[in-house]
């Protein structure tokens, strides 16, 4: 009971910015006009009371004693702890995803220098000096500065790894091994470790010591031959698709190694190459080559295997039509005085409109130019026809679903001011993710984990802090 009072109050204290009235996720407050929070009926009445912003308070609770409770997870991955060897995007994407879930996760952070996006700035979070991209992957994380460079530091992480249930790095392929923190090293000393490593192509073939980047592998992994129009250059994805992919695989296989750690006592490594994730979602398209022997071709907003499926011009601005079966044709058709359509074979089944796409897009787009984007909307919605309005970020923000469904929310941030953050989009009924530490200042836990878990004093971290280990 009090668990869930204290995850109530995290949800509180991080006020997730969704309009007055909207729904909310189960388990959590319940926001009322005024901007009150009431915590859930099934709290005895004197764990109950009313709070409005941190500001403003009426309760027993103070901010202050919330931000004590912010510490504890209520996640399903409580009581994992993870050795965050991680920066940029791909790593630091996967290990953020454990640490949502509730895996106590300290990032080891270069003395005076930090992960490499602390200065992929401007922009920068509001009142911070903090950039906005290092903010985006980085919350639930202890930052702690270790110099692993030095002998002493070396042993400090390997004083911490000991308690550690997974490491995650994304160092060049051996880079870690000279500084003795490669897996066979570790595996030896630690044989119950899951150690996961995220490189650009994995830990074996001819291409394993090359350094990674997201738009060097988008080119290699073929998608921006298949992304752009079709008279156009090629494209890269808008965002660093390849990291984020590399980072998700590396969570899930971190997840299936622990079940296997649990059962049978033997961790393993994990080898995530960007390269190969970016090849396994080429998905219908890889799939369209190996059926074929044929290289697809750029098709702009259209769908190779699915026609209309795309975007298309109306009165006041372009969206998007998803019309995804024969079914769903003869709908649209017949609501809006296309039947003889259905007449002729070229438009009478998906695989004669994908042989005859052109003439297709030409006949309907004189159609979708009769009416402004909102019209078309109400009237499809109404149709159960899939379509929708191609958004800006600032339209996507506001949108009343992103916002009832909370992904946006606040937290606050040791700076004094509060961060926003895109949350976690993996709604768990009975163990949500939590969000309770903002991303951190530079090695802003350095003295609160090795106080915590190794012991040292203040003299002992004056003296490491003074020959630049910590």
């Amino acid at each position: 009971m009090f668990g869930r009072l204290s995850h109530d109050i995290v949800t509180q204290a991080f006020r997730f910015t969704t309009p007055p009235g909207s729904p909310k996720r189960q388990g959590e407050c319940q926001q009322t006009v005024g901007r009150e929070w009431r915590i859930p009926h099934h709290l005895s009445p004197d764990q109950r009371g009313t709070y409005k912003d941190r500001d403003d308070m009426e309760s027993p609770y103070r901010f202050g004693k919330l931000e004590r409770r912010m510490s504890e997870p209520t996640g399903p991955l409580k009581g994992l702890r993870v050795f965050d060897l991680t920066r940029v995007l791909a790593g630091p994407t996967c290990a953020q995803m454990l640490a949502d879930l509730g895996a106590d996760v300290i990032k080891i952070e270069r003395p005076g220098a930090g992960d490499d996006t602390r200065g992929f700035a401007p922009p920068f979070m509001p009142g911070t000096k903090e950039s906005a991209y290092f903010t985006g992957v980085n919350r639930n994380k202890r930052s702690v500065t270790l110099d692993i460079a030095q002998k002493e530091g070396q042993d400090i992480a390997l004083r911490l790894i000991a308690d550690c249930d997974i490491l995650v790095e994304n160092f060049k392929v051996g880079a870690l091994a000279k500084y003795g923190l490669g897996y066979e090293q570790l595996h030896a000393k630690f044989p119950r470790l899951v150690y996961c490593s995220i490189t650009g192509f994995g830990q074996t073939g001819p291409y394993a010591p090359r350094p990674g980047y997201d738009s060097l592998i988008q080119g290699m992994g073929g998608v921006m031959s298949l992304t752009g129009e079709p008279d156009g250059l090629p494209q890269k994805v808008g965002v660093p698709v390849a990291d984020l992919f590399a980072g998700l695989y590396g969570c899930i296989g971190i997840l299936a190694a622990l079940r296997h750690r649990d059962l049978t006592g033997q961790g393993q490594q994990i080898d995530i190459g960007m390269l190969d994730t970016h090849v396994a979602w080429l998905a219908n398209q890889g799939m369209n080559y190996l059926a074929t022997g044929e290289n697809p071709v750029r098709l702009g907003n259209q769908h190779p295997n699915i026609v209309p499926y795309q975007v298309f011009p109306t009165a006041d601005g372009h969206m998007v039509l998803s019309i995804g079966n024969d079914p769903t044709f003869k709908r649209f058709c017949e609501a809006f005085a296309l039947t003889h359509l259905l007449e002729d074979s070229r438009y009478a089944t998906n695989a004669a409109r994908v042989e005859n796409r052109q003439l297709v897009t030409d006949t309907l787009t004189p159609v979708m130019q009769r009416h402004p984007t909102l019209w078309w909307i109400e009237q499809l919605e109404t149709l159960k026809i899939g379509c929708g309005p191609i958004n800006k970020l600032s339209e996507v923000f506001a949108d009343p679903h992103v916002l009832a469904r909370g992904m946006v929310l606040e937290m606050a941030h040791a700076s004094g001011n509060p961060v926003k953050v895109i949350a976690n989009p993996v709604k768990l009924s009975e163990t949500p993710a939590d969000y309770r530490l903002a991303p951190p200042l530079l090695g802003e836990h350095t003295d609160q984990v090795l106080g915590d878990r190794l012991g040292l004093d203040g003299p002992a971290l004056a003296a490491l802090r003074e020959k630049g280990v910590i």
